[in-house]
């Protein structure tokens, strides 16, 4: 019996590897492949369709909503403000920090930050979170501006703060690629209305980049500025088509437009489908926009790049945007694997903003950011990686990051050890790091500015053109244009009709679905060992291989050529001489009147914050753990009845003590006894201070050495702290 078991078995496994029978198994394989490949863009085109028949929701996962419906107010915008129903395990509290997401609006529909449960959004529901969003519909209002999206953004941000009420309860917002200008304005624009904000992968420094890499910032230079927009907008009838946006960001990676994307569906088709089917929803779904909110848009942003050189105002000039004027804390999220918004482009705007981190702390602003390894554009809200780890640990940091004094970090996320110091301290996964950074290290991640010269140059010649063009050609296309025009020339973009073509409504692909599932009833794979199967992955590789050469190619010859036509002496001397930047309003910085009344004064708290600060403010960097330790300290103060102190006392008391060491930390250690002036008053938090010290683990010299001289100023012992110095790490003091 083994005998013959054992001679069976040989026999198929030899006999499955004769070329005759390999290749059989591949043809079946492949040709089953083919036609299940086919039915999911069959799928594909038919969710299309019936996405758009329902009006083009949301692609949200999450139940939600609707609070407030823009298109009803005065200065009407085709926005909605929507709460999300949290599902029944993961209940909310509403006492806690509301969570408000904004999605970009660059051609596709709302729900990017919530199409998946490990989102931005199902993060937030998860911690507990209140969660609203800010969702749009696929047409625009008739006359709709973008000031009139800014204007509706902002009383649904009012809203939600009178629907949580609290000095610790200010919103903390989400702002995703496009989003992030916008919340950027929400912000600069009614300082108030917002706690902390995060800018996902947004844009805000539009001609800051690498040569040699970063093509999309030379596109609006090549096409002769933004009177290409005001075209394409005229021709629609004065809306512009979001899929021609789609199709710029297409572009960027034509291996995976044309090839990689559907050769991954057909490679793996069995399972495959849902996770296509999923986000084809979402990236299908083409919304459309007003000629007018396309011109702001490109004329301020794109070409312009006018809102951090402070040029954007509001249409009756009587409110220009500063962003230095924004006072919650600011987090940016970026990825060294985004090619479409590259961190030059999300930080340069700092450099614009302030010449050093001094100037940041006089403007009491606290900037944090955060820079991932690889992940691309998209990756950076449809990521389930980055959503678990630093999605979540910047939600779980906001009162970490409300408390840090002004000023510039970087913060990075690393993976615990068992052997770490206070693992309670942590999620038991990660730990976040915050380290102080000046504006120089910012400038240090691009190759220099000088580049910049030719995007200048690029914007002169735009704002020409662009009067030229309406001056003279938009009139004529636009009596030319009209609707059923308009509704043609979208009905036929590529990007639409590979999905209608390819979906019932064809009926030469109605027999699809019924030999799909007679194959998927015989289904019968190939091996993964399979030579055919090898061959066929390395002639994908090559042809994406070739793909990518040709956009390198591509694309170093459209930087060259930019750089050819806008650095041109003939082009410089042809042009008139340019308009010096416009002139902001200065933002007063702190006068320190009241800090230097306080310096001698004080509750024992701002003595305690005091000696916290001086101690942290080494330049070495700050974790999460001295401060969730500080947290659940006066957690547990509350619990005993033993203080009536919130967390947002402990943040004021922060930032006034920060701003009084800095005005003078000599006089500021000095007044340390007279404000406890009980002897076991100040041994008590002197001992609360060291504790929290360690907190991050055994003491550095700097570390040590900052509590000697608290020791010193408060006359108390030191050895059992000193005793625990390590070798200093040689970090530079950023004070």
């Amino acid at each position: 019996m083994f005998n013959q078991s054992f001679l069976q078995s040989t026999h198929a496994s030899w006999s499955d590897q004769l070329p005759g029978k390999q290749v059989l198994s591949y043809w079946i394989d492949a040709w089953q492949r083919s036609v299940l490949t086919l039915d999911v863009l069959r799928e594909r085109g038919n969710l299309y369709a019936e996405h758009a028949k329902s009006g083009k929701p949301p692609v949200l996962v999450f139940d939600f909503e609707t609070i407030l419906d823009a298109r009803a107010f005065d200065l009407p915008a085709n926005y909605a403000l929507v709460r999300i129903t949290p599902p029944p395990e993961l209940p909310t509290d509403p006492a806690k920090r509301p969570f408000v997401v904004i999605d970009p609006r660059a051609g596709h529909g709302p729900g990017i930050g919530g199409f998946k449960p490990d989102s931005e959004i199902g993060i937030a529901l998860q911690a507990g979170h209140p969660c609203y969003f800010f969702s749009f519909f696929p047409e625009p209002m008739p006359g709709q501006t973008i000031e009139a999206v800014a204007r509706a953004e902002l009383k649904f941000l009012q809203h939600v703060a009178a629907l949580h009420p609290g000095a610790d309860n200010k919103p903390f917002v989400i702002g995703n690629c496009q989003g992030g200008w916008a919340l950027l304005l929400l912000a600069a624009a009614q300082p108030e209305a917002v706690g902390p904000i995060l800018l996902a992968g947004a844009p805000v420094s539009y001609w800051a980049g690498v040569e040699g890499k970063h093509p999309m910032r030379y596109a609006g230079g090549l096409m002769g500025g933004s009177w290409v927009a005001s075209l394409t907008g005229d021709l629609g009838n004065g809306k512009f088509d979001g899929a021609h946006l789609v199709s710029n960001f297409e572009k960027l990676n034509p291996a995976n437009t044309h090839w990689g994307k559907l050769y991954n569906l057909y490679a793996q088709v069995d399972t495959e489908r849902e996770r296509f089917l999923d986000f084809e929803r979402w990236w299908g779904g083409h919304y459309l926009m007003n000629k007018a909110e396309m011109d702001w848009i490109v004329q301020n942003l794109f070409v312009g790049n006018r809102l951090a050189r402070g040029g954007v105002q509001t249409a009756d000039g009587a409110l220009q945007i500063d962003l230095r004027k924004i006072r919650a804390p600011i987090i940016v999220f970026a990825s060294w694997g985004d090619n479409i918004t590259p961190p030059q482009q999300a930080l340069n705007w700092i450099a614009d903003l302030y010449a050093n981190t001094s100037e940041i702390r006089a403007h009491e602003q606290t900037i944090v950011y955060c820079l991932h390894e690889k992940v691309g554009h998209l990756g950076i809200f449809v990521s389930s990686g980055v959503a678990k780890k630093e999605t979540t640990e910047i939600a779980a940091a906001l009162d970490l990051i409300d408390m840090l004094p002004p000023g510039l970090y970087e913060m990075t996320i690393e993976d615990t050890a068992p052997e770490m110091s206070h693992l309670e301290l942590t999620d038991g996964r990660y730990l976040s790091t915050f380290h102080p950074r000046e504006v120089s290290d910012i400038l240090a991640l691009d190759d220099g500015r000088d580049d910049e010269q030719a995007f200048d140059m690029a914007r002169r010649v735009a704002e020409i053109n662009q009067a030229n063009y309406d001056k003279f050609l938009s009139p004529v296309v636009k009596v030319l244009a009209n609707e059923p025009s308009a509704k043609l020339a979208r009905k036929l973009n590529p990007a639409r009709m590979e999905r209608w073509l390819v979906s019932d409504k064809n009926p030469a692909l109605w027999p699809v679905k019924s030999i799909a599932n007679a194959v998927r009833q015989q289904r019968r794979p190939v091996a993964p060992d399979n030579p055919f199967v090898r061959a066929e992955q390395a002639g994908s590789a090559w042809i994406e291989q070739t793909l990518n050469s040709y956009r390198d190619a591509r694309d170093a010859a459209q930087e060259q050529l930019f750089l050819n036509i806008y650095n041109s002496p003939l082009l410089s001397a042809a042009l008139p001489a340019a308009a010096p930047a416009p002139e902001r309003a200065a933002v007063p910085a702190h006068t320190h009147a009241a800090d230097e009344a306080c310096i001698e004064q004080g509750s024992a708290l701002d003595a305690g914050m005091r000696m916290l600060i001086h101690v942290a403010s080494d330049g070495s960097g700050l974790d999460e753990r001295p401060l969730r330790m500080l947290q659940l300290l006066l957690q547990e103060a509350h619990a005993a009845g033993e203080t009536t102190l919130t967390l947002a006392d402990l943040k004021r008391s922060a930032k006034t003590q920060h701003r009084a060491l800095l005005l003078d930390r000599a006089r500021a250690l000095a007044a340390l006894p007279q404000m406890l002036p009980d002897p076991a008053q100040a041994r008590s938090a002197f001992a609360l201070v060291g504790k929290i010290a360690r907190a991050q683990g055994a003491l550095s010299d700097a570390h040590a050495q900052r509590l000697a001289q608290l020791a010193q100023a408060l006359q108390v012992h030191l050895e059992p702290i000193a005793a625990e110095a390590t070798p200093n790490t040689g970090a530079p003091a950023h004070e």
